[in-house]
């Protein structure tokens, strides 16, 4: 959907609450719902087992 207004967008994500959803079940669970954040927390979790740290 393409608005006017400089940096107005509409996300059906956000309007049917996925996104609080999400954001809650990752807060409660330790483990982010995004690709990125599940690669980061996978990788700090390998290196620790390697390095014991």
């Amino acid at each position: 959907m393409k608005t006017k207004i400089p940096g107005l967008t509409f996300s059906w994500k956000r309007a049917i609450g996925l996104t609080q959803l999400k954001q809650k079940i990752a807060r409660q669970t330790g483990i982010p719902m995004s690709k990125q954040g599940v690669e980061r927390k996978i990788g700090s979790t390998i290196l620790k087992i390697l390095f014991g740290k």
